[in-house]
């Protein structure tokens, strides 16, 4: 999943568009974006519109961001939308690997209830929106077979924290917080070998910004970013889709070391390649092949 765009769960007119917008993923937010006295018929809405969803082929993934386990509101979330079989579920505000464990648990109780064959609802860990979590990063590592990939917060936790921003003077480059918030939700992603996915680019008005946020991402090992408007879906698709010319180069250090399976280093166009290149490529090909619907 390169681009993942957030819908609120109890606005139809917003989900009757999100096939058209070309999100490889939709997320239906029951949290933030619903106000509690919406939040029943949010489910309802959110419930039948993903079994609508689901009939259809092609068709992009469907993540649920519930509430957070804190709250008294994620367990009547699951109640109401895990008959439909929601590919993803999204937690926010995860404290530690040990909030993903229970909600695998609660995932696993869910779809025996519902007693419905196939694989069972994934899980993206939205991470760094509490302090606490930061100080748990390492817990993510191995907290579920369910758990696909990592994300991370930076709005919450400014407010946790108490800090006026989380971006310096030119609204675009992260304070040091934030920069290490991002950081070690990269590294947790490698480390438990799920993907990680960039937040959000909150200022959708600043075009510029956002199409170099969503380069740098890309470049530094985010497979995508999640967005709050659907004018930001296609620049997220062609930043997290390789070029031409970087599938022509990762072929190139593959086939090299194909072709010289002894080798530990090999020349190619005047650098020095070694097996940690051969990793990366065959990573970048992979997210090529998954850009291709492969």
């Amino acid at each position: 999943m390169r681009s993942l765009l957030f819908i609120p769960a109890d606005d139809e007119n917003k989900l009757a568009k999100g096939l058209a917008t070309g999100a490889d993923a939709l997320i239906i937010d029951l949290e933030d974006s619903v106000s509690a006295a919406r939040k029943p018929a949010a489910r309802t809405i959110a419930k039948a519109y993903i079994e609508d969803v689901a009939a259809r082929q092609p068709r992009p993934q469907i993540v649920v961001r519930i509430n957070a386990l804190d709250t008294v509101y994620w367990q009547e979330d699951l109640v109401g939308v895990m008959d439909a079989r929601p590919d993803v579920i999204l937690l926010p505000k995860a404290r530690s690997g040990e909030d993903v464990h229970t909600l695998s648990v609660a995932l696993g109780q869910a779809e025996q209830r519902a007693d419905k064959p196939g694989r069972g609802t994934r899980i993206i860990a939205l991470t760094t929106e509490t302090p606490i979590s930061l100080l748990n990063m390492q817990s993510y590592v191995g907290a579920s077979t369910r758990l696909m990939a990592l994300t991370w917060g930076a709005e919450d936790l400014s407010a946790a924290i108490g800090a006026r921003s989380n971006r310096e003077d030119d609204g675009r480059t992260w304070t040091s917080p934030f920069r290490l918030a991002r950081d070690l939700c990269l590294v947790t992603a490698a480390a438990a070998n799920v993907a990680a996915i960039d937040t959000v680019f909150v200022n959708f008005r600043d075009s510029d910004g956002f199409r170099a946020e969503c380069v740098a991402a890309a470049r530094d090992g985010f497979s995508g970013k999640m967005a709050i408007h659907p004018s930001q879906v296609a620049v997220i698709n062609e930043a997290f889709t390789p070029t031409a010319d970087e599938i022509a180069a990762s072929q190139a250090i593959v086939r090299a070391f194909t072709d010289n399976p002894a080798a530990g280093v090999i020349a190619i166009a005047g650098q020095m390649v070694d097996k940690a290149h051969v990793a990366r490529a065959e990573r970048l090909l992979a997210r090529a092949k998954a850009a291709r619907g492969g």
